[in-house]
């Protein structure tokens, strides 16, 4: 099989021929169809994200037919494979409906091969039938920024006006939730963005501006996306009193110092790791009814490096998705 892979973290992706895998007990073999490009992989890439399997075949929201292996899917079934790959099922955080906190967890695309290939393989326990209603192409963002964009808004309460920072991927799908939910949205992008803000508004969100800017008015809860450490100060600052913080990504470069001011008034910041399969299944299903939006790019697999270029300049509207 062809399979783009990363021999060293900083160094470009290489396009490999490579043995099929094969798959172990419990394991399914896949072929993929599809897997988006997260800024989780651009992490990977560049050693911001420390002690990956290397080689490594980075992607983890792949969207894949079943070849063989395995005995909870039929042979052809379509299904989705997320972040979470494996769970050691007895932990603290396992028992307690947390085991996206599990100390062993396993995750696709970092500590076992991903996406970026024509086939992978896949504990059949931690993969997700897919909707009908999207295609391949379409289906493959939900996997990640859908459900990492989900647990987010989810870990923010009840609030009305919310505010989301870094409008790519997951912050596309997210917002189209939001409005369904009746909240608010307000939509924060790279200063000067105005494509952006333009696809924000296209979206239905009532204000979108620069990061570096205030609101109209102050938020009930500031989603941030984007994966800069100086924006959890801005965004306090944007919150009222009481509100909720939230920062969805995997890593973030270092948080500024601010005053205790900015947090005073009982306002919350608070991260997300990782996701449940729980947030899989409600996610989904949500997707189904709502009939989501995705707004996707398509790259030949072989172009993947183009690709996580284009997704780290953010010339990507909505989410990149590479295709055998």
């Amino acid at each position: 099989m062809r399979a783009m892979v990363l021999h060293q973290q900083r160094e470009p992706l290489r396009l490999e021929e490579r043995p099929r895998p094969e798959p172990g007990p419990g394991q399914v073999l896949l072929r993929v169809r599809a897997c988006a490009v997260c800024r989780t992989d651009l992490h990977v890439i560049d050693g911001e994200l420390p002690r990956p399997k290397l080689p490594l075949v980075p992607g983890h929201e792949i969207v894949g037919t079943v070849e063989r292996g395995g005995s909870l899917f039929e042979p052809g079934a379509r299904v989705g494979v997320p972040w979470l790959a494996w769970t050691d099922g007895t932990c603290a955080y396992c028992r307690t409906a947390r085991e996206n906190l599990c100390d062993a967890a396993r995750f696709t695309g970092y500590d076992v091969d991903g996406g970026y290939a024509e086939y992978a393989v896949a504990d059949e326990r931690y993969c997700f039938a897919l909707p009908d209603s999207y295609d391949d192409l379409h289906a493959a963002p939900l996997l990640c920024a859908g459900l990492i964009g989900y647990r987010t808004l989810r870990l923010a309460g009840e609030a009305e006006r919310v505010g989301l920072y870094g409008f790519g991927a997951a912050a596309h799908l997210v917002a189209q939730v939001a409005l369904h939910q009746g909240r608010r949205v307000f939509a924060f992008t790279r200063p000067g963005d105005a494509e952006g803000q333009r696809f924000a508004r296209e979206l239905g969100v009532e204000w979108a501006g620069g990061s570096d800017q205030m609101p109209p008015e102050p938020l009930d809860a500031a989603l941030v996306f984007a994966p800069v450490g100086a924006l959890v100060p801005a965004a306090l600052r944007a919150t009222a009193k009481g509100g909720t913080v939230v920062a969805g990504g995997i890593h973030m470069s270092e948080i500024p110092a601010f005053p205790y001011e900015a947090l005073w008034g009982e306002r919350i910041i608070r991260s997300v790791a990782n996701l449940t399969r729980d947030d899989g299944h409600a996610f989904l299903a949500l997707a189904v009814l709502m009939k989501l939006r995705v707004e996707v790019q398509r790259f030949p697999l072989e172009e993947a490096s183009s690709a996580v270029e284009a997704l780290r300049a953010g010339r990507v509207r909505g989410a990149a998705v590479l295709v055998p």
